[in-house]
C-alpha cells in the first residue's frame, strides 16, 4: 500500500450545500445549555472523519450518501436541537432556539481511491478543505448551523463522512451519540437504542451558585500568552508519533517500580508530553508550567445521576502546574504524580463549582498562556464503532490534530494502528521547529532508557 502522504492532491467535485431538516415536524422552543456546555472555551466547531472501505452494504447496492442523508433526517426527529440555532441572552447565556431549520449537508465525490491515504490514516490529512468544505457563513458560534456534515464516495467505493460540530451542544461520547443513532437508523432501525437526554439543567449553576473549589484553568490570562510562541506559524513543525505496546512500556519504567501499573496509559503519555515540551520549550526555571487534562465525569455522578441519553458535555479542565525546572530535573513520576492530583480533584462537586463559577464569572475562557498545554483523550469516545452499514471505519475520530484554533496549545490522544496493524495512540505535536528538535531527542532519549528499550516509535514530519 502506499505510504502516507501530506502532498496527495485530487479533486472533489461537490454539489451545492443544502439543509437537512427533521423528516417529521418536531417541537418549536427555546432549550438552555448547561453553564458547562456554554463556557468561552468550547464555543468552536469541532471537525471529525470517519473513513469507510467499500464493502457491500446490509442492502447490497445502497448509495451511502443517499443512505446517511435519509438517516440524518429520520435522526433529527428525537434529535431536533440540532437543527436549531445558537442564540446568546443576558451574561452571555447561550440557548438554542429549535427552528427545525436543519443542519447543513454536502454531498461530493473524489478522484482518488482510500489506498493513496496510505497504509497508516492519522490526522494531518491531505486536502482536508476539500473533504469538509467550510461552507461561508456557516462557522459562526451564533445564528449558524450546529452541524456540517459531508459525505464524499471514493473511485474505489469506498466513502468518507466527515463532520464539523459546535462543541457547545457535545463532548465526544455525546457526538458519537448521535452519530451512532445516524447509524442504527441507516441500518434499518425505526429509533435510536438509546434515546436522547436533553436535561442540560443536571449541569446548570446552583441558586445561588457557590464556588466550593479553587478554578485554576480559568485564572487571569498572562500578558505574554500565545503570540510568543506562535507569531510565526512558517517557523512551526509537526510532528505525529506512534506510541504503541513497546513506547508505552519503555515509559511506562520510567515511573516508580511500585506504581507502574497502577497508572493509566494517558496518565504515562500526559505527563511524558509534558515533560518533554518543557525541556523543548526552555522556559526559565522559576516559570510556572501547566497540564491541562480533560476529565470526563460521565458515569460518575450520583447526586442525580446523569440520566443515560445525555449528550451535552460532561468534561472539566484539571491542571497540574509545576516549576519548569522542576519539571525538568525530576524523573518522570513528579509529573505522574501532579497529573494523577489534578485529575482526582474532579469530583461531581467540583463540576457544580465550575457551573457556578461560569454563571457568577461571565463564562470566562481555560488557561491559554505560553506555558500552557491541554490533552484531550478520546481513545475511548468510541469513534471506531460508528457503522453507517459498511462495517466499522478504518480510522474514526478527530480530523485535526489539534484542539482549537491555536497550533501547539492541545492536543488529541487518538486511537490508531499503526501500518503493521498495532493498535496503538497517535498524538500529533507542534511546535516552533528548533524545540520540536529538542522534543525529539527528549522523547527519544527517554524510550531508549533503561537501557535495552528499542525505540520503534514512528514519526511523520510536516510544515504547518
Amino acid at each position: 500500500m502506499a505510504a502516507p502522504s501530506s502532498t496527495l492532491v485530487f479533486k472533489v467535485h461537490r454539489r451545492e450545500p443544502e439543509l437537512v431538516r427533521p423528516a417529521k415536524p418536531t417541537p418549536y422552543e427555546v432549550k438552555l445549555l448547561s453553564d458547562i456546555d456554554d463556557q468561552q472555551g468550547l464555543r468552536f466547531h469541532i471537525p471529525v472523519i470517519q473513513f469507510y472501505k467499500h464493502a457491500p452494504s446490509i442492502r447490497g447496492k445502497d448509495d451511502p450518501v443517499a443512505v446517511i442523508r435519509r438517516a440524518l433526517s429520520e435522526t433529527l426527529v428525537p434529535y431536533y436541537p440540532f437543527a436549531g440555532r445558537l442564540r446568546e441572552g443576558p451574561n452571555r447565556k447561550l440557548m438554542v432556539e429549535c427552528t427545525g431549520e436543519g443542519v447543513l449537508f454536502v454531498e461530493a465525490d473524489a478522484d482518488v481511491r482510500l489506498t493513496e491515504f496510505g497504509d497508516q490514516l492519522q490526522p494531518p490529512f491531505p486536502c482536508m478543505k476539500e473533504l469538509l468544505f467550510d461552507v461561508p457563513g456557516s462557522n459562526a458560534v451564533l445564528h449558524s448551523p450546529l452541524l456540517l456534515i459531508q459525505a464524499t464516495r471514493l473511485k474505489c467505493g469506498s466513502f468518507i463522512f466527515a463532520l464539523r460540530l459546535s462543541h457547545c451542544m457535545s463532548d465526544a461520547p455525546g457526538l458519537v451519540q448521535f452519530m451512532s443513532a445516524i447509524g442504527e437508523i441507516a441500518r434499518g432501525s425505526h429509533a435510536p437504542s438509546i434515546p436522547p437526554v436533553w436535561e442540560r439543567h443536571f449541569l446548570s449553576a446552583r441558586s445561588p451558585p457557590r464556588v466550593t473549589h479553587t478554578h485554576r484553568e480559568y485564572g487571569q490570562q498572562a500578558s505574554n500568552t500565545l503570540t510568543t510562541m506562535h507569531h510565526n506559524l512558517d517557523s512551526m513543525a509537526q510532528i505525529s508519533f506512534f506510541f504503541g505496546r513497546s513506547q508505552l512500556s519503555a515509559l511506562r519504567r520510567h515511573a516508580p517500580p511500585h506504581l507502574r501499573q497502577s497508572y493509566s496509559r494517558f496518565e504515562i503519555l500526559a505527563s511524558c508530553l509534558w515533560k518533554c515540551r518543557t525541556v523543548a520549550l526552555r522556559p526559565g526555571p522559576e516559570e510556572t508550567m501547566r497540564m491541562i487534562c480533560l476529565v470526563s465525569m460521565r458515569g460518575k455522578f450520583s447526586d442525580p445521576p446523569l440520566p443515560v441519553g445525555y449528550y451535552g458535555n460532561t468534561f472539566a479542565f484539571a491542571v497540574a502546574e509545576a516549576p519548569a525546572g522542576e519539571l525538568c530535573r525530576n524523573p518522570l513520576g513528579y509529573a505522574l504524580d501532579l497529573v494523577r492530583k489534578a485529575k482526582g480533584e474532579v469530583t461531581e462537586e467540583y463540576m457544580k463549582s465550575v457551573a457556578d463559577l461560569m454563571a457568577l464569572t461571565g463564562r470566562p475562557d481555560f488557561l491559554k498562556t505560553r506555558w500552557t498545554y491541554l490533552v484531550s483523550d478520546v481513545t475511548r469516545a468510541g469513534f471506531e464503532t460508528v457503522d453507517f452499514g459498511w462495517g466499522s471505519p478504518v480510522y474514526g475520530g478527530p480530523a485535526e490534530p489539534d484542539v482549537g484554533p491555536v497550533p501547539g496549545l492541545a492536543n488529541f490522544c487518538i486511537p490508531c494502528k499503526n501500518k503493521e496493524g498495532e493498535d496503538g495512540i497517535v498524538l500529533a505535536i507542534s511546535l516552533p521547529t528548533q524545540a520540536m528538535e529538542r522534543f525529539v531527542k527528549e522523547l527519544e532519549s527517554m524510550l531508549k532508557s533503561p537501557p535495552n528499550v528499542t525505540k520503534t516509535f514512528t514519526h511523520v514530519m510536516s510544515a504547518l
